[in-house]
């Protein structure tokens, strides 16, 4: 048996890929569009895995995905692929709409389709996982309780939107045609091969550079901060054992400040790696206009996920944020790839044929 990842090739997906490969005997067909977010270099440590299938292909195609459920007798979708950075939201919507709403509407139909071909015993054993974000649910204010599944959807920016649709298309699969879906929506991931447009590996990377530490407005808008592998190992726990039909949130317990993160990161490098001239990397932050609809704050309630399933993280942020300063200081080839565009090389040098 066979789980298909969509998305794999991405930073939460990639993650996903490597941990499940660690952890299991069951092989990963790996279907990614590779745009600018999509780094096979994040999948070297695969090349030769027999378990691990990757597929360059778009989750909208529905012949190449119904092909490739048949083909691997896939018994579960883990569904990542989504494009899901704010910022370039705002600046081109039109890619957003067309792969968190119309891709993941053709994904659905071809897993429906599959399912119904199946016994009825693989058709109840299968599962389809989506992947989605707390900021649906829009902003809090500083004292409001934090999301729960229950909350009203309210997405402020393209990006949110277009998730908040996708979770409602996942929804209608499971009511209207009994599609076996269930939904994460998980807070904002850090950890290893994050792509350095993000808060996190752009601060550290603008930190070693010199450059400014850009903070929008005044840097107190609140995030909750989730370690990569332990939402890795939520999905893994979900994908188990949640039950049709359900929402899950999965978050760290960790809401933070933009401002405390960025501080954070240039005390642990003042220690990891200091500066030349022996100032703090905190003297290069900068504060810039506020983004357009910037969301105050996200929280996430997590209780359902540890009361149901028995998940709650493993790292603190301490530990993860620390973890994760050291991997990109250890990795700068990898960045040095990623910033100057030459990971994509890796695809026709690995791939080619």
């Amino acid at each position: 048996m066979t789980i298909l990842v969509t998305g794999g090739a991405g930073f939460i997906g990639s993650n996903f890929v490597l941990d499940w490969l660690a952890q299991s005997q069951e092989s990963v067909v790996n279907v990614d569009k590779l745009t600018y977010a999509g780094n096979l270099a994040n999948l070297a440590s695969l090349q030769g895995n027999p378990g691990h299938i990757f597929v360059q292909g778009d989750i909208g195609d529905r012949a190449l995905i119904e092909k490739l459920l048949k083909q691997h007798q896939v018994r579960a979708v883990v569904n990542f692929a989504a494009e899901s950075h704010v910022d370039r939201s705002i600046h081109g919507p039109g890619e957003f709409i067309q792969t968190n709403i119309v891709g993941t509407f053709g994904l659905l139909e071809a897993v429906r389709a599959h399912v119904n071909g199946l016994s009825d015993t693989d058709k109840a054993a299968f599962r389809f996982l989506h992947v989605s974000t707390d900021e649906v649910y829009g902003s809090l204010s500083p004292d409001a309780a934090a999301f729960t599944e229950q909350h009203r959807y309210e997405p402020n920016s393209p990006y949110s939107a277009s998730k908040a649709a996708s979770d409602h298309l996942v929804r209608a699969y499971h009511h209207t045609y009994g599609l076996p879906v269930l939904t994460t929506n998980c807070s904002n991931n850090y950890g290893p091969y994050h792509f350095p447009e993000k808060l996190i590996p752009l601060m550290i990377v603008n930190a070693l550079a010199g450059k400014p530490l850009p903070v929008y407005g005044d840097g107190m808008q609140i995030r909750d901060w989730l370690y990569v592998k332990d939402h890795c190992s939520a999905i893994r726990r979900v994908l188990e054992a949640g039950r049709l039909g359900e929402t899950y949130n999965v978050g760290g317990w960790n809401e933070k400040p933009n401002i405390e993160i960025v501080r954070t990161i240039a005390s642990l490098l003042d220690g990891l790696r200091p500066r030349a001239d022996g100032k703090s990397y905190a003297e290069q932050i900068s504060y810039v206009t506020d983004r357009l609809g910037h969301d105050r704050r996200y929280a996430i309630d997590a209780r359902k996920i540890e009361r149901e399933l028995g998940w709650k993280p493993a790292e603190t942020f301490e530990s993860g944020i620390r973890k994760t300063v050291q991997w990109y200081l250890d990795n700068q080839e990898w960045v040095a790839q990623v910033q100057s565009g030459s990971y994509r090389d890796w695809i026709a040098q690995q791939y080619q044929g």
